[in-house]
């Protein structure tokens, strides 16, 4: 029982929660770029909230079902089609043996979710099948491979359908440009001028923007400022680098770094900022580490309830 790659498309990759415990020997988590997309479509399935889903990037991905499976799309829209009928986002749809599913160009957004009732099953590598393709880790195989063409993906053939959705209020605005920021402990080495243009300044996402981090473009920040000695990177860290354009680490990261950061988005911004494309305008905007906890907290209860 599988789904057989027809379509590549320009980014597909097997992914779960993460791969953790690994910093200290260099070694990055990886995991969904929208955590709070891919927990909704595991939700949505009654999975487990680690379950192996794909994530789509910019679509072109088309898959020709294998066997019955429930299956649940969340995050961006690609223009999803089953057997060249319209699929609308953030909810179930059963599949047939012989059913091809495909995804076109992004709608809104740019990374979409594909889940399977019971999960992707693969064979975990350091207790996790996270793609992360720079270090050659996890995947389908093992070796860190992006889906590639006649790839065939195991799932349990599952007959019983049920019909979810997200509710309306509960699906994040991707046309949002606001992603909310929490001050660093080395925010006091940037003048309080600097601060000023960081949160009140309009950037620009760059053409360098991947799963490693997005860098921006616009008004610099800290052009005095050095170096700091390497130290541990956390996701959401936003470092800036000598000519001043901040860049927001996020899932590949590296797991140490040279540079001053101002401040780490939080989860739900990082999910956000992970929807935009090249040329998108964000703002930074201040919030508070008991605020984007309450903001957190909300989120997962409403997974947790739809359950």
């Amino acid at each position: 029982m599988a789904f057989k790659v027809i379509k590549a498309g320009m980014l597909a990759l097997i992914q779960d929660l993460g791969r953790y415990g690994y910093l200290s020997t260099g070694i990055t988590t990886g995991g969904p770029m929208d955590e709070m997309a891919f927990r909704w479509a595991n939700a949505l399935l009654e999975n487990s909230p680690n379950a192996a889903q794909i994530e789509i990037t910019f679509g072109g991905l088309a898959l020709e079902a294998q066997a019955d499976a429930s299956i649940a799309i969340t995050g961006a829209d690609l223009a999803a089609t089953l057997n060249d009928k319209p699929l609308l986002p953030w909810q179930t749809y059963a599949i047939k043996k012989g059913d091809l599913l495909s995804f076109q160009q992004p709608v809104w957004g740019l990374r979409a979710y594909l889940a399977v009732k019971g999960g992707f099953l693969c064979e975990p590598t350091l207790g996790s099948v996270a793609t992360v393709m720079r270090e050659q880790l996890g995947g389908l195989k093992g070796n860190g491979h992006k889906l590639e063409k006649e790839d065939i993906i195991l799932y349990q053939e599952d007959q019983t359908f049920k019909q979810m959705r997200v509710p309306r209020a509960a699906i994040p605005n991707y046309g949002q440009s606001e992603i909310p920021v929490i001050l660093s402990y080395q925010s006091s080495s940037f003048s309080e001028a600097d601060k000023e243009t960081f949160f009140s300044q309009e950037y620009t996402v760059s053409n360098h923007c991947d799963r490693m981090g997005y860098r921006m473009e616009g008004a610099a920040i800290g052009n005095d400022i050095k170096g700091i000695t390497s130290e541990g990177i956390a996701y959401g860290a936003i470092q800036v680098p000598q000519d001043g354009q901040p860049i927001v680490l996020l899932r590949d990261r590296q797991t140490i770094g040279g540079y001053p950061k101002i401040g780490c988005t939080t989860p739900y911004g990082g999910g956000v900022l992970s929807q935009q494309k090249p040329g998108d305008k964000i703002r930074f905007v201040l919030t508070s580490i008991e605020q984007a906890e309450q903001q957190r907290q909300l989120h997962m209860n409403q997974i947790s309830q739809l359950r």
